[in-house]
């Protein structure tokens, strides 16, 4: 990923904006610190959606073999 100043970015909005929707993100940096980033909508979109943790669990590959067995034996006693 790219880095450019500030005060570039500002002279080349446009130019930044068009390689960020063609999959070319960017860097903003401040003072020699980076700042922020410039990306695609659709790339920020795909990016901030957070999959459920059931619908994570439902996409892996795990077969019913893959699972360890069941154990069955009896509780034990807590002895409170």
């Amino acid at each position: 990923m790219r880095e450019i100043q500030l005060r570039d970015a500002k002279a080349n909005l446009s130019a930044v904006v068009d390689e960020a929707v063609g999959g070319k993100p960017a860097v903003i940096t401040r003072h020699g610190k980076k700042q922020a980033v410039v990306l695609s909508y659709q790339e920020w979109r795909r990016l901030s959606q957070v999959p459920r943790f059931g619908r994570l669990l439902m996409a892996t590959p795990a077969q019913a073999e893959d699972l360890p067995s069941r154990n069955r034996a009896k509780l034990r006693k807590a002895g409170l």
